[in-house]
């Protein structure tokens, strides 16, 4: 088993070579129902704010795989640490700006983002209080951000293999998130989605297999109470949050 301190040690170039690697056999060759369920909330958020002359900063886009749904919206900024894999994806979309780099050491727009989107990243970010406190730094008054992390209990359920060089690992638990954004931004909304397990009595449960025969014999809105459940009953994979930046700090 490995401790915090190991989990935390990750040179940047090992990261840069693990995160090139990992989009490259992951994100590039497709998107799992984890990432479907956080990009059609993201989307669902956005659509509520009926704009679409957004300043839009995506913190952490991997292969681009959101970004094409993001620019409906406004302008878009794309920043992560895997150079090669973004200079695939500004090739595959012209009009978002990518910026390849560690996010903590790159400049960005000073006059501020309407939106902060960032998905699955925070867990694998060493000082997860400065990530935060840059992104709501970019933030503009009134700004939201918008993200999605792994889930640590309902993670610690399943058989996962141990990091790879190069590869953070900090999961967090709702109360954990909770305070983590809370210091910076009001939170709106949070709540866990996508329930699944790959191990004992969920995994059974949240059997795609067995959901599908359910709807089959016309139990499809059994299986969808049971999944809003373990939603509600922080089983989820992922934890949701949406917050927003206060227009000005009390004294």
């Amino acid at each position: 088993m490995l401790n915090a301190e190991q989990l935390r040690d990750a040179p940047l170039n090992a990261q840069i070579e693990f995160w090139n690697r990992w989009n490259a056999e992951e994100r590039e060759a497709a998107i799992s129902q984890v990432s479907i369920d956080q990009r059609d909330l993201v989307v669902g958020w956005l659509e509520g704010m009926g704009r679409g002359d957004l300043k839009i900063l995506e913190v952490g886009c991997g292969a681009g795989w959101l970004c094409g749904r993001l620019t409906k919206y406004g302008s878009v900024t794309a920043t992560d640490l895997s150079n090669h894999v973004l200079q695939r994806a500004a090739a595959r979309l012209p009009d978002v700006k990518f910026v390849a780099g560690d996010f903590m050491s790159l400049d960005f727009d000073s006059s501020g983002y309407d939106v902060v989107v960032s998905l699955e990243v925070l867990s694998h970010v060493a000082d997860q209080p400065a990530f935060i406190r840059k992104m709501s730094s970019l933030l503009k008054p009134s700004g939201f951000l918008m993200l999605a992390t792994q889930n640590r209990p309902q993670l610690e359920r399943n058989d996962i293999p141990n990091p790879k060089p190069g590869q953070i690992r900090l999961w967090v638990d709702r109360h954990k998130l909770a305070g983590l954004i809370g210091t910076e931004l009001e939170i709106r909304s949070l709540f866990s989605i996508t329930p699944q397990c790959n191990r004992g009595v969920l995994r059974v449960i949240n059997s795609g297999k067995l959901h599908s025969a359910m709807a089959t014999v016309g139990l499809g809105q059994v299986g969808r109470a049971v999944k809003r459940l373990q939603e509600n009953m922080w089983l989820g994979w992922t934890l949701m949050c949406l917050a927003q930046k206060p227009t000005s700090r009390p004294r």
